[in-house]
């Protein structure tokens, strides 16, 4: 299993398992084949995904992109009815059992 965490040991996914620490590209190389990627593999992946450099990381700026933001105050508010639906819940549970 290749891995771009530091947290790599034997073991530590499965008996057995061993993890390779990588980089996140080639960690993201080998999820593409299923397997550990050669050198000329991965820099032939890298390569493309180095042409694309400015878009990727226009996509890792969340705090750039609207429908993200839309999406993240729309979670705060299933957040916040949740929380309500459970502590009337907990509210009830506790007067059932005064």
């Amino acid at each position: 299993m290749l891995s771009a965490s530091t947290s790599n040991f034997p073991n530590r996914v499965d008996d057995g398992t061993n993890v390779y620490l990588a980089s996140t590209e080639m960690a993201s190389v080998g999820g593409i084949l299923g397997r550990l990627p050669t050198p000329e593999e991965c820099f032939e992946c890298v390569s493309q995904i180095d042409s694309m450099a400015s878009e990727v990381q226009r996509c890792i700026n969340f705090n750039q992109i609207e429908s993200f933001h839309d999406a993240a105050e729309q979670g705060k508010l299933i957040a916040a009815e949740q929380i309500v639906k459970v502590t009337l819940q907990l509210d009830w549970v506790a007067e059932l059992g005064s």
